[in-house]
Order: structure tokens, then sequence, then C-alpha cells
């Protein structure tokens, strides 16, 4: 971190940036962003943060000591957590309060109709926004002070040019965003092939286990390939179909409004269920 204003813009001026700080999902484009800093892209950073929901998959946390590990990152990761979100997710179906979930709603009402909904989405703020920006305030020393008026920290956030509709200014005035990989242009399979040129393993997919927002193919390579994420969400999506305060009907994590485990996730279906990518409207979810 720096500590004393330092030269950018111009090269003329004194800029008050005293924070670079690399939003880490370890993900495939969070992990781009991070090793092309460590290669000397983009100019220099201070450290990474990464917020552990407590319910990624193992090949999440695998990665995340990867790049934690040896010289891999020449910077700092700190790692930040508002708690274990399955475990809050398994309270609330007991009837205590929650940060809510994007999951499904199905009613029934006294005709037989069903109807199926969506419960909007406060998990991205709770377990991924706050903490990350709690730590960031920590260290710019900006805690338990007046926010600056103008910007004191750049915050990067690996969004790749495809999914550019994620891309938001920052709601603080102390604080810029910055999209280093939009700025060069570069798409998620970009960087697939930056990291594949390398010679750096793939990254896993980073998302928690049971966001309702996975497509079908997300859910069928989970079922597929990690059989011990997929019972865990199974057994979630069982676990939370009522007591939820607030909600009426039955909860689930598949947007067929059924079951996960008997959800029809074939390659022949197409269930419109939502992917996470373009919906993830706050940037700070799997990248």
């Amino acid at each position: 971190m720096h500590s004393a204003p330092i030269i950018e813009g111009d090269g003329q001026s004194p800029s008050p940036i005293r924070l670079r700080v690399l939003s880490l999902g370890a993900g495939v484009q969070s992990t781009t962003l991070a090793l092309m800093a460590a290669h000397g892209h983009f100019g220099a950073v201070d450290c990474a943060i990464f917020a552990d929901t407590g319910w990624e998959p193992a090949g999440v946390y695998a990665h995340l000591e990867w790049l934690m590990s040896g010289n891999v990152l020449p910077f700092p990761v700190h790692i930040v957590s508002a708690g274990n979100m399955r475990q809050q997710l398994l309270d609330a179906a007991q009837g205590q309060r929650w940060a809510s979930i994007p999951a499904f709603t199905r009613t029934v009402d006294r005709r037989g109709n069903i109807s199926i909904g969506m419960i909007r989405r406060q998990c991205t703020r709770t377990a991924k926004i706050e903490p990350i920006r709690r730590k960031v305030r920590e260290l710019a020393g900006l805690t338990r002070r007046r926010s600056p008026k103008v910007p004191v920290v750049h915050q990067w956030i690996g969004i790749s040019l495809d999914e550019v509709v994620r891309m938001k200014p920052s709601r603080e005035a102390w604080q810029l965003n910055r999209f280093p990989l939009i700025e060069q242009r570069m798409t998620r399979r970009d960087c697939h092939e930056w990291l594949r040129c390398h010679g750096y393993p793939e990254p896993p997919r980073s998302a928690c286990i049971g966001c309702p927002y996975h497509s079908d193919a997300a859910w069928r390579a989970m079922r597929d390939r990690d059989p011990a994420a997929w019972n865990d969400a199974v057994e979630a999506d069982r676990a939370i179909r009522t007591g939820l305060r607030g909600i009426r009907g039955e909860v689930f994590l598949h947007r067929s409004a059924v079951p996960l485990d008997e959800a029809d996730l074939s390659t022949a279906a197409d269930h419109g269920q939502l992917d996470l990518w373009p919906n993830e409207c706050e940037g700070m979810c799997g990248v």
C-alpha cells in the first residue's frame, strides 16, 4: 500500500490515490487480471481481496491457495468474510433473518393456478461488496474517518469485454472502479488463451455452489464432475423449501421450481434457466 501520493495521469501532478486493490474471485477473469498484473501489465496493484462466502466449490479454494503460494503473485491476498452463506441459508429455513438469494418460488392459488417468481437478491452485497468495502477502507486508512470527496482508491474488477453490461461505476466518491480487461478489449476467451500461452492452470468457475443463477449447463457440469458439490446443492435445495421469512410458497434453487435432483438438465431441454454472468449485475461474483 502506498503511504504517500504517487505520480499518475499526466505525470506532472501528484495523485491522491493511496491504494490500488484487485477484487479477486479466483475465477477465469480475476485470475487473468491478477496474473497479468504480476507480469507488469496495467501498472502497479497493492493487494487483492477475496470475499469468501464459505460456499465455493473445493476447486476454487484449491486454486486460491495456489494463487497465494510461493512466487505466483507479488502482492498480498487478503481474505474477508461475512460468514458461511450455506449455513445462513439453512438457518433462514428455520425462520432466522437472512440475506436473500435469487431463488425461485412456486405458489398455487385457490383455483390451482401455479405461479413461479424470483426472490430479490441481497447476497452479493452482504457476502461480497460489504466485506470488501470494509477491508478496502481499512487498508486505505479510512476506518472510522470521514470519507474523502475525491477518489483515493482504485478498485480493479475482472470483467471482460463480453460482459461489458456488468460494468458499474463506484457508488463511493472516494473510490474509482477500473476494468483493465475491458481497457485491453479482452474477452473471457482471450483470458483463457492468455493463461494457456503462459502455462497457467485453467481456473475453476467461481460461484457459490447453490447459486440460483447457474445455467443448466453449469448445474449439469456440477452433477457430472463434482458430485460432492452437487450433493451439497441438492441437500441445501431440499432444506429451504419452506420456512423462509416473508416468502410465500415453496422455494427452489432451479428456475423450474422442482427439486434440484428432479430438474431436467438435459442438453436438449431449454428452460430459460438464468446464467450467472449477465445477470450478476454488481460485477462481484463469478470472476
